[in-house]
C-alpha cells in the first residue's frame, strides 16, 4: 500500500479519491459496488475517471465509505474545474482581463449549479 504521507500519493481526481478511500477501508471493489447498488464495471469506470457518478451514486459511495457526500462533491468540483482553470490561465492568446473574466464566469456557473442542487 502507498505511503499515506507522500504528497505524490495524494489523489488527483474524484475517481482516485474514491479508490484510495475504498482501499483504506479494505473493501474489495466488488463489495463496495454491492453496497452502493451498482455494477462492478460501473464502479471501475468511476474509479478510472471514465464515467462521472450521478448525485445519488456519489451520495451512496460516500455513505458506504463513511465519508460526507459534501466532501466527495467538493472533490468532484475541484477535479472538474482545476484543469479548465489551468488551461484558461495558461492561454496567452487571451489578455489577462479575458482570462480573469472566463474564470469568473466559470466559477459563477459552478456556484449556480451548486446552489440549485442544494436548493
Amino acid at each position: 500500500m502507498p505511503d499515506p504521507d507522500s504528497i505524490d500519493d495524494l489523489p488527483t481526481s474524484l475517481g482516485e479519491l474514491i479508490r484510495r478511500q475504498r482501499q483504506l477501508a479494505e473493501l474489495p471493489m466488488r463489495q463496495l459496488a454491492t453496497m452502493v447498488g451498482i455494477s462492478n464495471p460501473y464502479l471501475s469506470q468511476i474509479e478510472n475517471g471514465l464515467r462521472a457518478p450521478s448525485e445519488q451514486v456519489l451520495d451512496s459511495i460516500a455513505r458506504s465509505l463513511g465519508l460526507s457526500p459534501e466532501d466527495l462533491r467538493a472533490a468532484e468540483e475541484e477535479d472538474t474545474g482545476s484543469d479548465l482553470r489551468v488551461a484558461i490561465k495558461a492561454d496567452r492568446s487571451l489578455t489577462a482581463a479575458q482570462r480573469r473574466a472566463l474564470v469568473e464566469v466559470y466559477d459563477a456557473m459552478l456556484a449556480a449549479n451548486k446552489a440549485k442542487a442544494e436548493g
